[in-house]
């Protein structure tokens, strides 16, 4: 799949790029924010992407370059098929109500189920910004290159699995989880990156429609009970991963994007 949106740019060297401009992140430490969520100060890392998709466009078309990717990021109206706002913003709330239901199902200590709907329009507000900086770079940027030589299977599975690099060091040293819980998690981010490269390509290739339901990940993972507290990744990234896994079933491994069971045009 090829695309003349941007140009080809050089994923290796662009995600060598995003962990070289994280390092002062890291450095900074897993001093916690003053939020109710477990959030690291070097969460603000997030700009990172972004600034390595910008770097290499300024050189080949100054500012025009970083300017054309924040407005094809932005670009709403790339979402043709209303239908896909249902996936957008209501998959990741369903995943993560099924997660919760499944760990009462095997005994798990859990609070009441209690969703604090006031939060939502909150937390989608605060966790905007850091899903545009993102997808900007990892759709916006590299998604076009990395389909054109392979599948978006194949290029959803190498950059979910250097997405979830990227975060280890703040999984594992600065929040101090498990290496189980950081497993669970590598394997649902994974698994969402493949589902974002689904929907990317079944809306047009719109990176805006990436950015929403980037943002519902993290909207619905700290509406989960306690902000978060109770979150397991292994039980949800094992679900993400069987929706993956139903989707790619579904729509082929080659594309995300065609419907096995679709009604073949006139």
């Amino acid at each position: 799949m090829n695309t003349n949106e941007l140009p080809k740019g050089s994923p290796l060297k662009f995600f060598l790029l995003i962990f070289a401009l994280s390092i002062p992140f890291w450095l900074i430490g897993g001093r916690p924010l003053p939020l109710p969520i477990n959030l690291p100060v070097s969460a603000f890392m997030f700009v990172c992407p972004l600034i390595a998709a910008s770097i290499p466009l300024y050189k080949e078309r100054k500012p025009g370059g970083i300017k054309k990717l924040l407005k094809k990021t932005l670009d709403y109206r790339k979402i043709k098929r209303k239908v896909w706002y249902l996936p957008i913003f209501f998959l990741m709330p369903m995943i993560m109500l099924l997660s919760y239901w499944v760990m009462r199902f095997t005994g798990r200590p859990l609070s009441e189920l209690h969703i604090p709907f006031l939060a939502i329009p909150l937390f989608f507000i605060m966790f905007f910004i850091p899903a545009v900086c993102e997808e900007a770079g990892w759709m916006g940027y590299a998604s076009g290159p990395m389909m054109y030589r392979r599948s978006a299977l194949k290029a959803g599975i190498i950059m979910g699995s250097v997405w979830g690099a990227w975060h280890f060091i703040g999984w594992y040293f600065q929040t101090h989880h498990t290496l189980t819980w950081t497993a669970g998690q590598f394997l649902s981010t994974v698994a969402l990156r493949i589902i974002i490269f689904w929907i990317y390509n079944n809306t047009g290739r719109s990176v805006f429609a990436a950015v929403l339901f980037h943002d519902m990940m993290n909207v619905s993972e700290f509406l989960f009970p306690n902000y978060g507290s109770h979150y397991d990744p292994v039980v949800t990234g094992t679900i993400t991963a069987i929706v993956a896994g139903i989707v790619t079933l579904l729509w082929g491994p080659e594309t995300l994007a065609r419907f096995r069971y679709a009604r073949p045009s006139a």
